[in-house]
């Protein structure tokens, strides 16, 4: 069925209709070139070219670089990450790739937000009273616009990769750093943008997809705030609070403490910066709500202690320097303990000689319960908690590129049953397909095996689980399916001794074993004995 409702029209109507709003406030306020005059007071031609070019670049990486032109769902993202210092193209494009389509939207839509207000800020043109546009290179304002802010912007995004603690992809560290920076000056104001953000987003989403159909379906989903970079978003946020405090020194502005103190909480809060939370077993995550609002409250303090104390009249040089120091600690703290995670490389034992596939240079394989070593690069153990975390699922190894990452969960393959994991580097990427199989034994577990396949290549047996028995017993004997060099079997128990074994009937068939027969179907397996019929399995079932 067409609809009227999500075809071109609406596409249309929604620019017009945005356009017919803005000449409707235009014509009530009456601004007289006001509007303009106020943004070109500060940017080149009234425009902030700094944040265009860098959502620009950004969206180029993701196209260009990490193939996202061709595969826009699934670009190569483990070749794009800051793993090591060993490996200076991760580190150095890390802050620019992303995940995935959500996770490049998400952080261009809240760039496009927040950045032109980090810029306002920063200004294309001098500020300070009587120092004129163009005096030197430093106030041209072509340079500002386009070198300044747009090297401004590397820098940070390097300094988020080098001092994070562990893998970092994505442009978020970046664009807390703009909050940060922005923060400082414009306390409610950055606030104000950041709400903007959901409204760019929404704009966007309608004009792609102006009608969406919803449907109910099985999905695969942890808690929300896994995977939330704290420590990449916070580094971020003080390298922008720290540019943006020596800015006001420079400029001698003062601002009232209140207002940076409840704009600094405010914000924080809202951006789920106290979302402090850590592993705790192979899917189970916890997450440190308490705590975190008192680290938020604490990053609040810091903040609004090094804005208040730009005020020369109000405050003596010690106190100046003071407050500078407060904001400092936190950068030099994280640098630390940066430097020995970064240093870590990848062990000759991250690849057994018999798994995975191999793939120029990367391994991709899959594996249950082996030791994180991305997470336990250091052995801290602090509240009951502890960096020794294993893992399970499909892991990506390449040793020249010091990666080791777990590119799929069990859980996810569990859910989907297949996959493709991409592995690739700059102009180039491949693909490795991923298929699991289960058997769920009635009232008991799954037994299952994966298999991978290269592109070109053939399917290759990569993994079998323990076999698992059903609560039923069927003429005194226990039933139990067993996965094995990429076969299902059935086998009979009976006084923890095995009667008979065989293979899994082909479907609409059967098989006998000492006295009890399978009958298969499609996608079950009932076993008669004399007047019993009971199913003792099922094959497993994926939401894809």
């Amino acid at each position: 069925m067409v609809s009227p409702f999500g075809g071109w029209p609406i596409r249309v109507a929604i620019p017009l209709g945005l356009l017919l709003s803005i000449l409707i406030v235009w014509r009530l306020d009456r601004p007289r070139g006001a509007w303009g005059s106020a943004l070109r007071k500060r940017f080149l031609f009234g425009v902030p070219w700094g944040t265009l070019i860098s959502v620009v670049g950004v969206t180029a990486v993701y196209l260009f670089v990490q193939g996202g032109w061709n595969h826009w769902r699934n670009p190569v993202t483990v070749a794009f990450a800051s793993w090591s210092y060993l490996y200076p193209k991760g580190m150095f494009l890390g802050s620019f790739s992303h995940a995935g389509p959500g996770h490049l939207i998400g952080n261009m839509t809240s760039t496009l937000a927040v950045a032109p207000l980090a810029e306002y800020f920063f200004s294309h043109y001098p500020t300070k009273q009587g120092e004129e546009s163009g005096s030197s290179w430093r106030t041209n304002p072509w340079i500002r616009a386009f070198v300044l802010f747009p090297l401004g912007v590397i820098i940070i995004a390097l300094g988020t990769s080098i001092f994070a603690w562990g893998p970092v992809i994505g442009f978020s560290g970046v664009f807390y750093a703009f909050i940060g920076f922005a923060l400082v000056r414009y306390p409610l104001g950055t606030i104000v943008a950041l709400s903007a953000q959901g409204l760019i987003n929404t704009l966007y989403l309608a004009l792609r997809e102006p009608q969406v159909v919803g449907e109910a379906t099985s999905t695969f989903s942890r808690p929300w705030w896994f995977g939330i970079a704290v420590q990449g978003h916070t580094l971020g946020f003080f390298f922008g609070a720290v540019a943006g405090v020596y800015l006001l020194r420079r400029r001698n502005v003062q601002l009232s403490a209140l207002r940076v103190w409840a704009g600094s909480f405010v914000l924080l809060m809202s951006l789920s910066l106290w979302a402090l939370w850590w592993y705790r077993g192979l899917e189970t995550y916890v997450l440190f709500r308490g705590l975190g609002v008192l680290f938020v409250l604490a990053l609040s303090i810091l903040v609004v202690v090094a804005v208040r104390t730009t005020d020369r009249e109000s405050f003596g040089p010690n106190v100046r320097q003071a407050g500078t120091v407060l904001l400092l600690i936190p950068l030099l703290v994280m640098a630390g303990v940066a430097i020995p995670v970064n240093l870590t490389s990848v062990g000759a034992d991250a690849v057994s000689d018999d798994s995975g596939v191999e793939v120029d240079g990367y391994t991709v394989m899959y594996a249950e319960n082996v030791p994180n070593q991305k997470v336990s690069v250091i052995d801290v153990s602090l509240g009951g908690e502890t960096t020794q975390v294993n893992t399970s699922g499909v892991i990506v190894v390449n040793e020249h590129r010091e990666i080791w990452s777990r590119e799929v969960s069990q859980g996810q393959l569990a859910h989907s049953g297949q996959t493709t994991v991409r592995v690739g580097g700059i102009g180039w990427q491949k693909a490795v397909h991923v298929n699991r199989e289960g058997w769920s034994a009635t009232g008991g577990e799954t037994a299952y095996q994966v298999w991978l396949r290269p592109t070109t290549g053939r399917w290759q047996h990569e993994f079998a689980s323990d076999s698992v028995t059903a609560t039923p017993v069927i003429d005194g004997k226990e039933v139990s399916i067993v996965p094995q060099n990429g076969r299902f079997s059935l086998e009979l128990a009976e006084n923890n001794s095995t009667v008979a074994s065989g293979s899994l009937p082909v479907p609409n068939s059967s098989v006998t074993l000492s006295g009890v027969t399978f009958e298969r179907t499609d996608d079950k397996i009932v076993a008669v004995a004399d007047d019993t019929r009971v199913q003792v399995a099922k094959k497993e079932q994926y939401g894809g």
